[in-house]
C-alpha cells in the first residue's frame, strides 16, 4: 500500500540505535583502557577511569539487548521448540513471549522507580568521578525499556502468524552456514 504509515522502519532503527549504544559503550572501554595503560607508562593516573568503565559496561549490556533479541543471538531454547510442530511453536512462542513481556514489564518499572528515586534524592556517585548516579542508570532504563517494546514487537508479529524475527535471523545464519551456539 502506497502512502500508509508503517512503524517497522522506526522501530528497527530504534533497535538498531541501541545496538550502536551498546558498540560505542564497548569502543569507549576500549579508549578508556588503552588511555589508562598509555598513560600509565607515563607516570599519569587516569582518575575515575573504573567509574567511567563500569557505567559503559552497563551500557553495553543493557542497550544492546533488543538488538541481540531481535537478531537472533539472544539465548533461548530453540532445539525444544523447533521440535514441535508448527501449531505448538507458534503457541509455545505466544506463551514464552507472554511471559517475558511480564518480567521485562517488571523490570522496567522497577528499574525506572530505582532511577526516579536517586533522581529525586539527588543522589551522587561514589567514586572518584562525582556525578548524579541515575544519569549513567538511565542506560539501563533505557536498554530494558528498548527490550519490552522489542518483546512486544515480536509477539505481535507471532499473533498475525509471522515467523518471529528472532527465528528468522537464526535460520538465514544456518542457511548461509553460520553453525553457531545462538542457533
Amino acid at each position: 500500500m502506497s502512502g500508509s504509515f508503517s512503524l517497522r522502519p522506526w522501530l528497527d532503527r530504534f533497535y538498531l540505535l541501541g545496538g550502536w549504544g551498546a558498540a560505542l559503550s564497548i569502543a569507549g572501554i576500549f579508549i578508556l583502557m588503552l588511555v589508562q595503560s598509555g598513560s600509565r607508562e607515563l607516570g599519569i593516573q587516569v582518575r575515575g577511569a573504573d567509574d567511567i568503565s563500569a557505567w559503559l559496561c552497563a551500557a553495553s549490556a543493557f542497550l544492546g539487548l533488543a538488538h541481540t533479541l531481535r537478531s537472533g543471538d539472544m539465548v533461548r531454547v530453540g532445539l525444544w521448540i523447533d521440535a514441535m510442530s508448527e501449531r505448538w511453536q507458534r503457541r509455545t512462542e505466544i506463551v514464552v513471549l507472554l511471559i517475558a513481556i511480564v518480567f521485562c514489564g517488571y523490570a522496567l518499572y522497577a528499574v525506572s522507580d530505582f532511577v526516579w528515586q536517586s533522581y529525586q534524592m539527588n543522589e551522587l556517585s561514589q567514586g572518584l568521578v562525582i556525578v548524579p548516579i541515575w544519569i549513567p542508570q538511565t542506560s539501563v532504563v533505557v536498554g530494558v525499556l528498548m527490550l519490552f517494546v522489542a518483546l512486544i514487537d515480536e509477539l505481535a508479529c507471532v499473533l498475525r502468524g509471522q515467523i518471529p524475527h528472532y527465528r528468522q535471523a537464526a535460520a538465514e545464519r544456518l542457511a548461509r552456514g553460520e553453525f553457531g551456539e545462538s542457533v
